[in-house]
């Protein structure tokens, strides 16, 4: 994103310190000077003047992920302020994600995604949460609109607005 957009100011958020460390060593390799990488907690990174928030394949890991959406929703400096979700591709129903796609996505969900999020106490809305419970759980956090903008056989790119 940094070198797509060289006039955008870009700042990466994540609560794993030695990933943080990694991104900023990249970026340094890489020469890009727009771009910067902090630890925080998806709902308390700093900052207030956001034109996107976007959550890449994490959402269904948070601890609290309405915490999370409602704190993108406070961040975008316009009133008309976006988030971005790119989620695993999933079915609503379990028996519809039972194919080899989906099998491999449960796996990982039961050995990743649910315990991080069981680790904070949270939903485990896991790699399969499917479209519907993603959009509840935006919702709940006071976003208005809802709306899958993208698919690939394997992610869902969501949007999200006030």
């Amino acid at each position: 994103m940094a070198r797509a957009y060289p006039n955008a100011k870009i700042v990466g958020f994540d609560y794993h310190r030695p990933s943080i460390e990694w991104a900023r060593k990249q970026a340094d390799k890489e020469g890009l000077q727009n771009i910067t990488f902090e630890v925080a907690q998806a709902s308390d990174y700093p900052g207030e003047d956001y034109d996107l928030v976007a959550l890449f394949d994490c959402f269904h890991d948070m601890g609290d992920p309405v915490g999370a959406a409602k704190h993108a929703l406070q961040t975008p400096k316009n009133k008309d302020g976006t988030l971005m979700l790119v989620e695993p591709f999933a079915n609503n129903k379990v028996e519809d994600n039972l194919n080899p796609i989906g099998r491999l996505f449960y796996s990982a969900s039961s050995v990743v995604c649910v315990p991080a999020s069981l680790n904070e106490n949270g939903s485990a809305l896991g790699a399969q949460a499917g479209e519907e419970r993603i959009a509840e759980t935006i919702k709940s956090a006071g976003f208005s609109r809802f709306r899958r903008a993208a698919q690939t056989p394997f992610n869902f790119v969501f949007e999200a607005r006030t």
